[in-house]
């Protein structure tokens, strides 16, 4: 079992940057891949990045690619997402999970969710 808190949303406007951090807590952090995902108001959930045990195996989806980072910190625990250049179709609630198996880009690919942080680019 592992536990996932999400930080660091807020009200930014276009433009703007942000950094997500999400904390676990539970099992051994090292040995999950990390992912993001972003659920705007009726709409279904997407992947925005994700990284797998070494932070060279990084993925991204092409919406967010050259804008956003995604990094990991396991002494800390932590997954973060840095957020430049942000769009208003970047709004929506942000989400941290953590996978066993792969740093996929499928929702059904990770274990543990966070409880999601909202985002809101104004234009």
């Amino acid at each position: 079992q592992v536990q996932l808190v999400e930080s660091g949303g807020g009200l930014v406007q276009a433009g703007g940057s942000l950094r997500l951090s999400c904390a676990a807590s539970g099992r051994t952090f090292s040995s999950f891949a990390m992912g993001w995902f972003r659920q705007a108001p009726g709409k279904e959930r997407e992947f925005v990045a994700a990284v797998g045990w070494s932070i060279g195996n990084a993925y991204y989806a092409d919406s967010v690619k050259g804008r956003f980072t995604i990094s990991r910190d396991d002494a800390e625990n932590t997954v973060l997402l840095q957020m430049n250049n942000l769009k208003p179709e970047d709004t929506g609630v942000y989400y941290c999970a953590a996978s066993q198996t792969v740093a996929g880009i499928s929702h059904e690919s990770y274990d543990y969710w966070g409880q999601g942080t909202q985002v809101t680019v104004s234009s």
